[in-house]
């Protein structure tokens, strides 16, 4: 299945993207109205709002979370973000995330 290059968000239909970027597509959330990808800091604010209303109860641990989805999507590949740098959630805290999906 086809995900967003930035968040990951799996784009299911094609009402689901946003935007066709070099890198891949992008879904409807990651991309402002004139097409061109949100900026980082934007998208990690709102995978930590997504991760908090998914049961993620702590900030913290939705930032790492956040982080570590981030750094494994196209998008981010370069780590030039600052937002990007810190700690990271460990494999089984991210798995747990996952899980809630």
């Amino acid at each position: 299945m086809q995900t967003c290059i930035s968040c990951g968000m799996p784009l299911e239909n094609q009402t689901d993207i946003g935007a066709e970027m070099e890198k891949g597509s992008a879904c409807i959330h990651c991309v402002n109205a004139d097409g061109t990808l949100k900026s980082c800091g934007e998208i990690f604010e709102g995978g930590v709002a997504f991760f908090l209303s998914t049961g993620v109860e702590d900030r913290t641990l939705a930032e790492r979370i956040t982080r570590k989805n981030m750094k494994l999507q196209p998008a981010w590949q370069d780590g030039a973000c600052d937002c990007l740098q810190g700690d990271e959630a460990t494999e089984e805290e991210f798995q747990a995330a996952l899980e809630k999906l």
